[in-house]
């Protein structure tokens, strides 16, 4: 536990030099940093449960410099000036905490560079080192941390450059490791090139490829909810489910990024990258251990049994008015919406559905044999995980319970974790705080994508694609803030989910 002092044992200090590259986009300033500021703030809740004499967040300032790198030429005062709107937000509501923004910014520097320039990097690294030199150092000590906030067109030319120039040479050892921002490829055969060189440079293990999905509480959440429990043990499979939906539903449209999101789509930017990784979570069976590589093993394998994607189980949809943003073409067939079933061949499931309509989890399981209370006609019981927002694991009983009285009157109910009310005062951090603090702090990559898993995800996505974009599948208009297409709830339905009437989760 770096920097805890306990029984007289030294702590491990040194320095942790943490470069955003692409530091001046839209995604390092309104993720990248605002996280890296949660972790400053926030302190560790060991140090109130054994009372050390620590007192700073996860982030210590006495050790950590963060460098912004990006091509716009910007100074020290300017770059933290813009910075600053976007930490001092609605969450700053005392003078400690707006302190607490200045004194964050004060560990920030920016540098202007090229990301393919040898004397840039010679630069950024001897500005790392500077302050390097500065900390008391001990043997593993020296750390860098590379987070590419930037398009996969830069990444090789910025991986050569952090190789040749950047990489970590402390005489006290440590290490560098980079994180990778999605999107990572476009299909199959970019992602191999991309991976091919990346790989010429760098190993797997230095490598952080980042979905921000991994980092949700729920999603972190399932494996301890499966594989703790033993109630859950028996019934996770194709014995007790019908069917499984992993949802995703947004209540904006692409404001700001149309341009973006037409070239990647809801498929590529949503269900392959996100949804993808929450069914590894669903469907796995259970790994040898809690070691991060037994876990991804596991996850590889539901990825290896996906069956072809047979386009009569795909119905897509295009918001009306998408067409009119000025970066999107007028013929774009991009789709706004998407419900695919995917099938598998894993022994112990039949199917999935994922549909994009919402953010959470919702399991089905089979009707009761031999009903005798009629339950089949109010529905079935579903176990239902809210990734986001209100956090929540509920379960519906359908009629599942007798109603209080004298009369055997039954009636609908549910089990309900509701994380606002169960965990009050319990603030729950932001997906990116929770990858990044394990980037730099364990260093295990369980919730982070490797290579093979992206290889395997992207074999049965790319033949779909480019049937999308040729215009053999296309996308069915629909009115903005509708609940989606007829056509998807009858894929669905099809898929075996069946709809339960009168019944409606009210959020605790």
């Amino acid at each position: 536990m770096d920097g805890v002092e306990l029984d007289g044992v030294e702590p491990v200090r040194g320095c942790l030099s943490i470069v955003v590259l692409g530091a001046s986009g839209d995604l390092a300033k309104k993720m990248t940093f605002p996280a890296l500021f949660n972790l400053y703030q926030q302190v560790p809740a060991y140090t109130v449960q054994f009372g050390w004499l620590f007192i700073q967040g996860f982030l210590h300032s006495d050790e950590v410099r963060i460098f912004g790198y990006a091509r716009t030429r910007n100074l020290d005062d300017e770059f933290r000036y813009r910075l600053h709107r976007f930490l001092d937000h609605d969450k700053v509501v005392s003078p400690a905490q707006t302190e607490d923004v200045s004194e964050f910014l004060h560990l920030v520097k920016y540098i202007s560079g090229s990301y393919d320039a040898e004397e840039d990097f010679r630069s950024l690294d001897k500005e790392i080192n500077e302050h390097k030199s500065s900390k008391v150092q001990q043997d593993g000590s020296s750390r860098r941390l590379f987070y590419l906030a930037l398009p996969p067109s830069v990444y090789p030319s910025a991986y050569k450059m952090i190789k040749l120039f950047c990489m970590n040479k402390s005489k006290y050892g440590g290490w560098t490791r980079i994180v990778i921002e999605k999107p990572f490829g476009k299909g199959f055969g970019l992602l191999e090139k991309l991976s091919n060189q990346i790989g010429e440079l760098l190993h797997e293990k230095q490598l952080y490829r980042i979905d921000n999905y991994l980092g949700k509480e729920l999603v972190q959440n399932l494996m301890v909810l499966r594989f703790a429990n033993r109630f859950f043990l028996p019934l996770w499979n194709r014995d007790n489910f019908d069917n499984i939906q992993i949802v995703f539903q947004e209540d904006f449209g692409t404001e700001g990024r149309a341009g973006y999101f037409d070239e990647f789509g809801v498929i590529r930017d949503i269900i392959q990258n996100h949804l993808l990784q929450v069914l590894c979570q669903v469907a796995m069976e259970k790994p040898v251990s809690v070691d991060p590589e037994h876990i991804r093993d596991t996850e590889v394998r539901v990825l290896q049994s996906v069956c072809p994607i047979q386009s009569e189980e795909v119905v897509l949809g295009q918001y009306e008015g998408y067409c009119e943003d000025p970066t999107v073409p007028d013929d774009s067939n991009t789709p706004t919406f998407a419900t695919i079933i995917l099938r598998t061949h894993y022994e112990k499931w039949d199917r999935k559905a994922l549909n994009s309509r919402k953010s959470e989890i919702r399991i089905q399981f089979k009707d009761v044999p031999g009903d005798i209370f009629e339950s089949k006609k109010h529905g079935r019981n579903e176990l239902a995980i809210r990734l986001q927002p209100s956090e929540a694991i509920y379960m519906k009983l359908t009629i599942g319970v007798k109603q209080p009285g004298l009369e055997m009157d039954t009636t609908q109910s549910e089990l309900d974790l509701s994380y606002k009310q169960c965990y009050q005062g319990i603030t729950i951090p932001e997906a990116y705080e929770c990858l990044i603090l394990d980037t730099y702090d364990s260093g295990h990559q369980q919730h982070f994508v490797r290579r093979d898993e992206l290889t395997e995800a992207w074999k049965f996505f790319t033949p779909l694609l480019p049937r999308i974009e040729n215009g053999e599948i296309k996308p069915i208009l629909y009115k903005r803030g509708t609940t989606g297409l007829l056509e998807a709830d009858d894929l669905v339905q099809k898929a075996g989910y069946v709809q339960t009437q009168d019944y409606v989760w009210i959020e605790q």
